[in-house]
Parts: C-alpha cells; sequence; structure tokens
C-alpha cells in the first residue's frame, strides 16, 4: 500500500492552516510548512519566487484582499515518487478551484462582487517535515474572462468551471495499491513516448487512440478551452496545434509522479516551441517560445481518459511580444 501518508497529512495540514489565514497570519502560516529558501514557481506575472515573506507579500496577501472568503474546493489529491530523479524524492499534487467573492482588484482585474473560480494545480516536494519546492499553476485568463475582461481570441474549444473526474474519486487521502501508481504512470509514459515528439508516423486519431479511450476529455486552458472524444479533440486542439508550429524541443519535466489511478508531471518549461503557423488564432512568428506545463490524469484500465491541463499562455505570449494581461486590465483602466 502507499508509502506516502505522512507527506500527504503535512500538505493538508499546511492547506488548513493556510485557507484560515489572514493578513499577517499568512506569512506565519506558509512559514511553519516551508523550508526558509523554499522555491515557489508561479504563472506569469509572479516566476519565481523565494521564502515565505515573498510569496506571501507578493501572492497569497493580495489574491486574499481580492477573493474574500476565499475557500479550496479540492477535486485531486495524490503523492508519488518522481521518477525524473530516480524515485528519490515525494511530491505531493492538489488540484481544483480557489473560489472566493471577487471584491477587489487582482492584477488590474476589475472585481465584479460576485463568486470566481481560480483554478489551480500544485506540486508540493516533501522534504522531513517541510514543504521545500512548490509549483503552482492557476489559470489567470478563466478569471479574467469571468470579469468580462477575456485577454484572447475566440478560442476553438469550450471552457467552463471545470468539474474534478467523472468518478468522483480523485480525493486520495488514503493509501492506494502500488501496483494501480505503477500502471498509471506505464500509461502516462506510453503516452509520451508516442505521442511527445510528434514522429510517430500514424495518422493523429490513430495516435490518440493507442493511449487515450475514445471517449477521452481534455480539460484544457482559457484560450483553448475542453474538448471531448478523440475525434473533437483532434480537430479542435491537437491537429491545430501540431499545425501551428513548425519546430518543437524535446520534452523535459521537474517532476513525474502517479498514485492509484492518477498521476502528472510539470516542466520549467516542458518544452519550446516556435509558431510558425500561428496558435490560437494570432499571428506566426520566428520567435521560440515556451510552454510551462502542468498535466494531470486519470486512468482507467489501460488507457487515460481525463487529462486537467494547465499552461501558462500569459507566459508564451509575453516572449512573443504580447503582454495580455496588460493590455487587458490597462484597456479596463481607460475605460
Amino acid at each position: 500500500m502507499s508509502e506516502f501518508q505522512e507527506h500527504k497529512m503535512l500538505v493538508r495540514r499546511f492547506h488548513e492552516r493556510l485557507d484560515a489565514a489572514r493578513g499577517a497570519q499568512i506569512g506565519e502560516s506558509l512559514a511553519a510548512f516551508i523550508t526558509p529558501n523554499h522555491l515557489w514557481r508561479g504563472c506569469h506575472p509572479f516566476g519565481e519566487l523565494h521564502g515565505a515573506d515573498a510569496l506571501s507579500s507578493t501572492f497569497w496577501e493580495p489574491l486574499k484582499s481580492a477573493l474574500t472568503r476565499l475557500q479550496r474546493r479540492e477535486d485531486i489529491f495524490f503523492a508519488g515518487r518522481n521518477q525524473i530523479d530516480g524515485f528519490e524524492s515525494v511530491w505531493v499534487v492538489s488540484m481544483g478551484h480557489l473560489m472566493g467573492l471577487f471584491d477587489q482588484p487582482w492584477l488590474g482585474i476589475l472585481p465584479t462582487g460576485k463568486m470566481a473560480f481560480l483554478r489551480y494545480c500544485a506540486f508540493y516536494r516533501v522534504d522531513g517535515d517541510r514543504i521545500t519546492e512548490t509549483a503552482m499553476h492557476f489559470d489567470i485568463p478563466h478569471l479574467m474572462t469571468q470579469a468580462g475582461q477575456n485577454p484572447f481570441p475566440p478560442q476553438t474549444a469550450a471552457h467552463l468551471v471545470q468539474p474534478g473526474p467523472m468518478t468522483h474519486d480523485g480525493l486520495l487521502y488514503g493509501p492506494q495499491p502500488e501496483a494501480e501508481g505503477r500502471r498509471t504512470l506505464d500509461a502516462i509514459n506510453a503516452m509520451i513516448s508516442d505521442l511527445g515528439q510528434w514522429k510517430l508516423g500514424l495518422p493523429l486519431e490513430e495516435e490518440l487512440a493507442r493511449s487515450w479511450h475514445d471517449d477521452m476529455i481534455w480539460w484544457g486552458p482559457a484560450g483553448i478551452g475542453a474538448t471531448y472524444t478523440i475525434e473533437r479533440y483532434a480537430k479542435q486542439h491537437s491537429g491545430p496545434f501540431r499545425a501551428g508550429f513548425g519546430q518543437r524541443s524535446r520534452t523535459t519535466h521537474i517532476a513525474r509522479l502517479a498514485e492509484g489511478h492518477y498521476g502528472g508531471f510539470f516542466g520549467w518549461p516542458n518544452f519550446t516551441a516556435i509558431p510558425t503557423g500561428g496558435f490560437m488564432g494570432l499571428p506566426g512568428s520566428d520567435t521560440p517560445g515556451q510552454f510551462r506545463v502542468i498535466d494531470i490524469y486519470r486512468r482507467a484500465g489501460d488507457k487515460l481518459a481525463e487529462n486537467w491541463v494547465f499552461i501558462d499562455l500569459l507566459h508564451f505570449w509575453k516572449m512573443q511580444g504580447r503582454d495580455f494581461l496588460a493590455e487587458a486590465t490597462g484597456a479596463a483602466d481607460a475605460y
């Protein structure tokens, strides 16, 4: 059975204390669980932050001031040993939404006075009784869209307040059979091997069918959207994505792990690609752009059934010379 119960309990206690903290308590709650040199990797415009003070003052305090009565609505929670470092380090993963009342501006996004959902996923590296690293993605463009400041052209798929797993079993608070985690990691690795470099040589839908169930769901970020079934995924995202990029680097990850029927990975960046054919309805360029991505998967049988995807699109487009966050919030300020 799973060896990760102490690691998971530490992260659950961390969430409980952080979620209840207000004002100066936020920094204190962080300092009680993370190391002094803790490295936090977050979406644009945050990047890398070091230590509790920087993380509290730059991210958590402003967010909690903007989204009042903030609560965590967790859909997936699991832990595992990291394949990338030879299964030495242990990481704990939490995914869901941070929901609050959008009462004050945040990053220039105008408040609505209504409920708002910030989709998030966090990977925590746990060493002993402390968290030493965190990678946390959050879908800022989706929050902007909720506030009427959609930064991107019309997307090819749908974007909603995304639900958790169809099976409603994503919160792995208890121990899980080790064999199930190995099967999930094997399925993720097979997918990466088949599809990660776009060189298998099969028609796209046949490639996808090797790793995915036909009724797969790809829960993509705002700006791209979610899509259902292999046929629609190929049409609404995977096909256009491949057509838009003439060059792509090899995929690299910092952490890749699984437990039970759930697994995932992140990189910083995962890969670099050049949008020679255009991307997201915007013109192409010869400028390489980084894709910082978190992927979370649910396995059913020997294939993947659902995939929650977090892409730092604001960072990618900033490298292309478009600061969509500044453009959208600047226009709102002018109005």
